[in-house]
């Protein structure tokens, strides 16, 4: 059995709602296991019974699941999907202190490397004492004053549409509970 996580883009959010119980009845139809999500952003953790063996496997599983969520809630769906393993070292892989009072600690994942490359090349223009970048294995990761959040620079230059079916962004206080329940 291998554990996934799927990172769901945009629900709950702008009219798409979608109930985590037939989120998780979504994948048990599929014919994953141990399905649980995680609080109602769109963060689903299931199993399958063989581990992927290269990207087309990955893609393939990303395919299905997003055929699925769009047959069955009628939205285009997107998602990320990353391994357990994978997504334990992105957290243990965090730049910034973690505990940093008065500050929000993101982690960005993406479908598309090149944008992530783009935004991380914004980092000298931002303001360090409002918030800083810093381009991980796969994703972006961010930290922001509190006081600051979605009016910073840089939630602003993700913001755009260019990245918005590409990118989805989960505290990495969510991340951990993400791998609390995917022992192993």
């Amino acid at each position: 059995m291998t554990r996934y996580v799927a990172l769901l883009r945009g629900i709950n959010v702008n009219g798409i709602t979608i109930a985590m119980a037939d989120l998780a009845d979504t994948f048990h139809d599929l014919g994953y296991t141990d399905v649980k999500t995680v609080l109602a952003s769109g963060n689903v953790i299931f199993s399958i019974d063989s581990p992927l063996v290269d990207k087309a496997d990955a893609a393939a599983l990303k395919a299905r699941i997003e055929g699925a969520l769009t047959a069955r809630f009628e939205y285009e769906a997107w998602i990320v999907l990353v391994d357990a393993e994978s997504l334990d070292r992105i957290v243990r892989a965090y730049p910034f202190d973690t505990d940093r009072d008065g500050w929000h600690p993101y982690v960005m994942f993406s479908s598309d490397p090149g944008h992530l490359s783009e935004l991380a090349g914004h980092r000298k223009e931002l303001e360090a004492a409002e918030e800083r970048i810093e381009l991980g294995h796969g994703v972006l990761y961010w930290e922001v004053r509190k006081s600051v959040g979605i009016k910073s620079a840089f939630s602003k230059k993700s913001a755009k549409l260019k990245y918005r079916d590409t990118t989805t962004t989960r505290n990495l206080h969510t991340l951990h509970k993400l791998l609390e329940l995917t022992p192993g």
